[in-house]
């Protein structure tokens, strides 16, 4: 990694005037956001992060005489070509032609590798991470509701597996539960087998609308109850009508998981819980955590103090399993098979109480590793409305975002040199949805807004795309750059180390969303990049310019363009190469 190799030349100084290791440096040694306004140095060391661990006596309380101290001391060399002080910070400027060579010669060699092998990562051990997300309900078109899910789970597992860490994808499906009883007696009055066939998700919708319009009928209930018991007991005809249930909904969240570019390893289900859940109280009996209340359900006391101020229900009256035993029992069994160092949730911040309650009864059972499990919790959308009126389900979305995205293709004149239309306007609508969503923090509800979302200027996924195509499309025009026969004496311009400053960064940014497992670090950075790329296009042409001079260029436009489809990947968007 280029900015690797220039923060270990920083330290190795530092770190005889600092009288540190250069390894206790180098995390302190950050890239400089750049500036469009004003030239920046291309790393900084903030006096702050060093002062602790500092036995050197050139360091005073006052950190901007520190840092001015400290600069003094440190001496410009073959890599660093200036120094200087700033507030409670030491810059450093890096040597121009070693910054463009280095920098190039690295994007170029890793490829898509660039940035996820920095020695930033090196002291994080490789894990095996289980992500469960997603997770609809069967039997029902998939909601909106489950479209933050599906992406920022995509983005997580994406990640992780890129720096190199063991992930297993997990879709954990709802397709237990009395509902089901419900939906079996409804299937039996109103049901069509040939619509199943065709048409399941909707049809099982329709069925359940009628059979719910009579659900507060005593005999419904009575039905849906025995319907549900026949499940529990295994009744070969009950099963079979719900197994076709299941069955004909995975294939249709699969066609609709293909077109948002997502996959699982895994189609998981409470059901496949329902009889080790019967384990898992017997275990919470047994371990003396299991008490009964009045009406005979089962719960766990949390609190502190053992006075019941905090509890979780576990067991039904009747004896029956709930979601959360249903849940305790399939960590449980998620260890068993893949021996995980770490397990991710991802679902909306309303089951945050739900998960904090699985966590401590998991602790209270004696599984140490409950410590290792995370909820990533996320906001609701507002306002995600077709031109029909209200959204439920989210192909109406996705067919909705590539309708709108023909159209302004249209409109800009562009899609008659394009092969497939529909499957190029279906890539930038899903880049467009997924920018709009990772802009913030995930924890945060966000008003969805078509117009802002589709425009092609401004920090959307539909400019990400545009600038992507368009580097794309210089290096069809012009061949591919070797950063080998590079003058990188012709890569002086503003413009042109404002984009290799940028692409410095690019570890850093990968190891902060790392860390914090928000999407936003890297959507900021790929969108100041494009910005960049733009600006640098504009004012640095390759058409026209002298040999030299076109080829340098073009290794630089290049180098941006692999970065830019690396963090796009990472964030679930299929890089476009025409639009």
């Amino acid at each position: 990694m280029a900015a690797c190799s220039f923060r270990r030349s920083i330290a190795s100084q530092l770190s005889k005037v600092l009288d540190l290791p250069p390894e206790n440096l180098i995390k302190s040694i950050s890239a400089v956001p750049v500036s469009r306004k004003r030239r920046v140095a291309d790393f900084q060391l903030s006096i702050a992060s060093v002062t602790e661990d500092c036995s050197s006596d050139c360091l005073t309380k006052d950190p901007n005489l520190q840092a001015q101290k400290l600069a003094e001391r440190l001496k410009c060399d073959a890599v660093v070509n200036e120094i200087s002080a700033g507030p409670g910070t030491v810059n450093f400027t890096i040597n121009r032609e070693l910054l463009a060579k280095t920098v190039l010669q690295q994007v170029l060699k890793d490829g898509s590798e660039y940035g996820v092998r920095s020695e930033l990562f090196s002291t994080v051990p490789k894990q095996k991470a289980v992500v469960e997300y997603s997770s609809p309900n069967i039997a029902k078109k998939f909601h909106i509701g489950h479209l933050r899910s599906t992406i920022v789970g995509n983005f997580i597992a994406n990640l992780k597996a890129a720096l190199g860490h063991e992930v297993k994808r997990i879709n954990y499906l709802g397709d237990w539960g009395m509902q089901f009883g419900l939906l079996g007696v409804g299937f039996q009055c109103f049901g069509n087998k040939e619509k199943l066939k065709s048409s399941p998700l909707q049809h099982l919708f329709e069925v359940y609308v009628q059979i719910n319009k009579t659900g507060e009928d005593e005999d419904t209930k009575k039905m849906a109850k025995d319907f549900f018991r026949k499940l529990e007991e295994h009744d070969e005809q009950t099963l079979s009508l719900w197994k076709q249930f299941r069955d004909f909904s995975i294939e249709e969240y699969i066609r609709i998981y293909k077109r948002l570019g997502v996959h699982f390893d895994e189609y998981s289900g409470e059901s496949f819980y329902q009889e080790k859940s019967q384990e898992v109280l017997k275990m919470l009996e047994d371990k003396g955590l299991l008490q009964k209340t009045i009406e005979g359900t089962g719960i766990v006391d949390l609190s502190e103090k053992k006075d019941l101020s905090s509890f979780s229900t576990v067991m039904r009256s009747d004896g029956t399993s709930l979601y959360i035993t249903r849940d305790l029992a399939a960590a449980i069994d998620r260890m068993d098979q893949h021996s995980w160092d770490t397990m991710i949730y991802v679902t909306d911040k309303s089951q945050s109480n739900h998960f904090q309650h699985l966590f401590q009864i998991l602790k209270l059972m004696g599984y140490d590793w409950a410590e290792r499990c995370q909820h990533v919790s996320f906001g609701l959308v507002q306002g995600m409305k077709t031109r029909r009126g209200e959204v439920i389900f989210l192909e109406d979305v996705l067919n909705e975002v590539r309708s709108r995205m023909l159209h302004n293709m249209a409109s800009a004149k562009t899609s008659r040199e394009i092969d497939d239309p529909m499957e190029t306007a279906e890539k930038v609508g899903l880049a467009a949805l997924i920018i709009q969503d990772f802009r913030g923090l995930l924890s945060s509800d966000y008003q969805f807004n078509w117009d802002r979302a589709l425009q092609s200027r401004g920090d959307t996924g539909v400019f990400l795309q545009y600038t992507h195509a368009r580097l794309h499309s210089l290096e069809q025009t012009h061949g591919n750059a070797h950063p080998t026969d590079v003058n990188v004496a012709c890569l002086q311009e503003p413009d042109a180390i404002s984009v290799l400053q940028h692409l410095l960064r690019y570890d850093e940014v990968l190891y902060r969303s790392s860390q914090d497992l928000q999407p936003k670090h890297i959507v900021s950075y790929l969108l100041t990049l494009s910005h960049l790329a733009a600006v640098a296009h504009r004012a640095l042409p390759v058409k026209g310019s002298a040999p030299d001079l076109a080829q340098a260029r073009l290794c630089l436009f290049q180098a941006a363009r692999l970065v830019l489809a690396n963090g796009m990947k990472l964030l679930g968007i299929t890089p476009v190469t025409r639009m």
